[in-house]
């Protein structure tokens, strides 16, 4: 007589070692301590929302609720892929300087840096700009990355314009240059477009070329921002006019790893209104659902918001670095296949 069949065990344990899960705490514990200690007030949104960030390349994750029982009607939210829009609320009623740590989410992004559920440090500095904003990334990194100097170098974090970036690694002015020339430059570099892509997108072409050949130059001797985006990659930042007009926005680079994006924060309602229903036209466009407005934020902005810059930190990121983790899955206790 056969006994019961047996079974494969199950996995129960972390994806991340212990220690480095110590070290995350003690980092969490840092980027805490430094805020609070600058007089920035720590906030919680809410990570449902009705509406969210409206872009062309960020998936929401969609929640379908019965708040009133399982007979009730549905309402459908959307996890957060920012708590940008509900801070910058609080902002508008007063909050002064405002930071949180919470969880966001964003589909279809899974890989060695991405983990489609992920924590984010996000800021808020009313009466300053951006440049002023990086000087308080940079303060804070050295903190949170203090114990891996390697990473820092000696003296100041670099500076560079987008302009300069393309430049260094590429040899083109992104600025001056039509998607045709584009596609050309990356079939000589060996960067096809991905299954899907407009190829007609100056932008498109842009990011492929940023992810592709230019990111793993940035940061490498120092960590390196980034900044003076092509004005049609504003999102929620303001312009500076010129010839070109730029985003007052920048990323923050170390070996080659994205942490950090912030902007000078768009003010107008009307602006940030239009820049919404062109990102929906552009989803529509490549047959993705459109995403509702969020005129919540929209209301914030017409009663006011003072000038203000913002950033969001990827905090699994700086915690991969500081460890010398080489996947994200090293620093989170269950990612998504063991969650």
């Amino acid at each position: 007589m056969s006994g019961p069949p047996s079974r494969e065990p199950i996995d129960f344990r972390p994806a991340a070692p212990l220690e480095h899960l110590r070290r995350r705490a003690e980092i969490l514990h840092a980027a805490r301590a430094f805020l609070r200690g600058r007089g920035v007030l720590e906030v919680e949104t809410p990570v449902l929302c009705a509406a969210g960030a409206v872009d062309e390349h960020l998936e929401p994750v969609p929640a379908e609720l019965r708040p009133d029982g399982p007979r009730g009607p549905s309402r459908r939210l959307y996890l957060v892929t920012s708590p940008e829009h509900s801070m910058k609320r609080l902002v508008a009623a007063g909050s002064g300087p405002i930071f949180q740590v919470t969880r966001a989410f964003r589909d279809g992004e899974r890989g060695r840096l991405h983990n489609p559920e992920f924590t984010i440090l996000e800021w808020y500095r009313p009466g300053i700009d951006h440049h002023a904003l990086m000087d308080e990334v940079e303060a804070l990194l050295r903190v949170l990355l203090g114990g891996a100097p390697a990473l820092l170098g000696d003296g100041p974090f670099d500076r560079l314009t987008y302009r300069r970036a393309f430049l260094d690694a590429l040899g083109f002015d992104p600025h001056r240059v039509a998607a045709g020339d584009l596609s050309r430059i990356a079939g000589l570099e060996g960067v096809p477009p991905p299954p899907g892509m407009d190829v007609t997108d100056r932008d498109a072409w842009l990011n492929l070329l940023l992810a592709a050949r230019v990111e793993g130059t940035l940061g490498l001797e120092r960590p390196a921002f980034i900044h003076d985006y092509p004005a049609s990659q504003a999102a929620l930042a303001r312009l500076r006019l010129g010839d070109p007009s730029v985003a007052e926005r920048f990323e923050l680079y170390v070996r080659g790893v994205e942490l950090a994006n912030g902007y000078h924060e768009l003010l107008d309602p009307r602006e940030q209104e239009r820049r919404f229903v062109e990102a929906n036209a552009r989803r529509r466009a490549s047959g993705k659902a459109e995403l509702p407005i969020d005129r919540r934020l929209l209301a914030a902005l017409e009663h006011g918001v003072p000038a203000c810059a913002g950033v969001a930190v990827g905090l699994d990121r700086v915690v991969m670095l500081a460890v010398g983790a080489s996947s994200i899955d090293e620093v989170i206790a269950f990612p998504l296949e063991q969650a």
